[in-house]
Formats: structure tokens, sequence, C-alpha cells
């Protein structure tokens, strides 16, 4: 085969290689043309998202604002009032028949807004008293009744000849809880209540609130009832072993002013009924608590348990302690200790509503507010509370 023949037949061979990489070359740039493409989609894409995103954002304010808006008149209106004494916008509002924010009671004054009155009802239910474990309920009439049935109910093991037994006609008491008036009166400059700056209505929620809650836990330790919540240390305390029903079972220490070696704390929790212990809390004055913390078991262990965690109470004997600074210092004879079910033991009535009048003329050039609720308390069940008497019996 001749040289020039040979070039030829090469040629041939080569011309199909030289298509199939031109193929290939235009494959690969038409493939980047289709990647930008799709890049080019998806950002738009992306874009198109971004946009109706911001457009449903936009749309929904109104409705958000709406919600949030909800208290808002009332709110303002509310605050016009206590800044200047204007309650031509509370009345508007009584006016479209909001009167559910903005009543006024026979005496004056106007239900706080929603938010003032919440902040103070945390404030209360987080204050060291009897409050934080008794039984709280809302109610809207001037007392609360309490039902209590004393009857044991038959019972017992039926055959098929023998007659059941009848049950015995219930002997129930009725404990009455009345609502006394609880009221503060703090007071503000009125060039203060002129300064925008000064957060009105979140002063006068703490102000409010460290009054009701300081008086509120008095009354619930020692109260007599009259035009005050009673006291659990009003009611009567008898010896344990001689308790009945209206009075109150005390456990003594055997020592005057004084523990003898602390089983007679270990008296006190079996002197409740089983039924009350599991749900049962010491309660007692900072100074009592100081002298428990220093007793110790026959081992040389401490009767007192500080919490394992942050806002968690002490620990005594096992069960829950809470300090409530107005019970008794330990005294000759003084009932320093309570112990019980207060869940059961103790209920505290109260209606929801916080009423504010606010009053610039007696105490020039002050604006005092006369902040009132109602609320009562008092034993609802004598056997779910027992008391520690520091005395020889």
């Amino acid at each position: 085969m001749s040289k020039t023949e040979t070039k030829a037949r090469a040629g041939e061979d080569l011309s199909p290689v030289q298509d199939v990489k031109q193929a290939v070359a235009g494959f690969v740039t038409e493939f980047k043309g289709f990647q930008d493409t799709i890049q080019i989609k998806l950002q738009q894409t992306e874009e198109r998202l971004t946009m109706l995103d911001r457009k449903s954002q936009i749309a929904a304010r109104p409705h958000l604002a709406a919600e949030t808006d909800t208290g808002a008149p009332h709110q303002k209106a509310f605050n016009a009032y206590l800044r200047s004494g204007d309650d031509d916008a509370l009345r508007g509002l009584e006016l479209e028949g909001k009167a559910l924010s903005t009543a006024v009671n026979s005496d004056g004054g106007y239900l706080v807004d929603p938010q003032t009155s919440e902040t103070v009802q945390s404030v209360l239910k987080s204050a060291a008293s009897i409050r934080a474990v008794a039984n709280v309920v809302n109610v809207e009439a001037t007392s609360y009744d309490v039902l209590v049935d004393h009857t044991d109910v038959g019972a017992g093991w039926a055959t098929e000849n023998a007659a059941t037994t009848e049950t015995g006609t219930p002997q129930i008491d009725r404990i009455s809880i009345p609502l006394h008036e609880l009221s503060a009166l703090p007071k503000a400059s009125q060039r203060l209540l002129d300064d925008s700056a000064f957060d009105i209505e979140g002063w006068l929620a703490g102000r409010i609130a460290d009054k009701f809650a300081r008086a509120e836990a008095a009354a619930f330790v020692n109260g007599d009832g009259v035009d005050k919540p009673t006291g659990i240390l009003t009611h009567p305390a008898v010896e344990n072993d001689t308790w009945t029903w209206g009075n109150i079972g005390y456990v003594a220490t055997g020592v005057d002013a004084d523990f003898d070696d602390g089983d007679e704390l270990i008296d006190l929790v079996y002197a409740l009924g089983a039924e009350y212990r599991a749900n049962a809390t010491f309660v007692m004055n900072s100074k009592t608590a100081g002298m428990v913390r220093k007793l110790k078991d026959a081992d040389g262990r401490f009767l007192w348990a500080d919490g394992l965690a942050a806002g968690e109470p002490a620990r005594l004997l096992g069960y829950p302690v809470v300090i409530a600074e107005d019970m008794p210092e330990v005294a000759s004879g003084s009932y320093s200790i309570a112990f019980g079910d207060f869940g059961a033991g103790y209920t505290v009535a109260e209606r929801p509503d916080l009423r504010v009048l606010r009053d610039p003329f007696s105490a020039k050039p002050h604006v005092l507010f006369y902040a009132t609720k109602r609320v009562g308390g008092d034993v609802s069940d004598f056997a779910a509370i027992k008391l520690l008497k520091f005395a020889t019996a």
C-alpha cells in the first residue's frame, strides 16, 4: 500500500473520533448553559418566595395587631385616668358595651387593666405566706361555703341472704368564709405622673401587690375574722390526743420555749392523718427555721435539707418548708410551727377583680390611688393541720 493510501486510510479512521469530541464539547457547553438557566430560575423562585413571605407578614400584621389591641383601648384609657384623672375614655368604652373591663363599683373606681391585675396576682401567689400552699378559689358572691361531711359511710361484705345495713343520716357542717375588703393607698406626685417615661402601671402594681401580700400573710396566720380573714392560730388549739372538730390539735415539745431532741418533730408528722401527709408542708418563720436547721438525728445527720435546685423549697424530714414571717417566734407556750395539708386545711376565697380610685384632693400635691379587692380565708378542714407547741404539755 502506498503512503498516500495509508494517510487517506488514517484520515478516514480519525474523522469519527473528531466527531465524538465535538459532540462531547457541544454537550458540555449545552449542560453548562442548562445549569446557568436552572440557577437563574432557582434564584427567581427564591426571590418570589421571599416577596410572598413579606406580603403575608404585612397582610397578617393588622390581624396580629387586632389581637394585641384587644386590651389596648382599656389600657390606654386606664393610663390616662391614672395620670390625669381623665375618665372619658373609660366611660366611652363602658357605653360601647365593654363594661366587663371598665365597670364602676358603688364606691367609685375602675377595674385595673388585665395586665396589671395579673401582675398583682402573680406576686401574691409567689409570696411566702399560707396562700402559697392553701386552696385558692375565685368567687363572684360575698362569701364562699365549704360543706364538710362527717358521716362514716357504712360499708361491709355483702352476701346473698344477709340484709344490707342502711347508711346513717349525713352529718354535714357548713363553713362559711366571708369576703372582706382589702385596700392599699399608694401615692405619687402629679409631677411624676406627668412624666411620660414613668411606668405608672408597673409602679402601681408593685405597690399594691406589696401591701396586699403583707396584709394577707398576717391575716392568714393571726387574723381574728373581724373585717379580715380568720387565721389558723385564731382557732382553739387542744392536745392532739383529745382533738375534736372545730379545734386544731397540737403536739408539745416537752421543753418550755425550746426543742427537746428533735423527736417532737417526728411526733408532729405522725400526729397528722396518713391521708394528709402526702401533701403536707411545714410552716414557720425565719428565726424558728434557724433553730430547726441545727437539729440532728441520733446518727448526727441534720434533719433539715436545703433545696437541690434554685427556687425549690428546703425540706424538713422530707417535707417542704414554707417560711411565713407572721408565724410566732419560739417562746413559752408558743405555736411556732404548723404542719399539714394546707390545700385541704385552709381555703382562700377571693374575687378576681381589682379596682382603683384616683384621689387628687386628700393629699395635695400628691395623688392617692385607693386600690381595693375582696378576699377571705379560714380553716376548711380542722383535721388537716397540726401545731407544735413549745411547752412541757
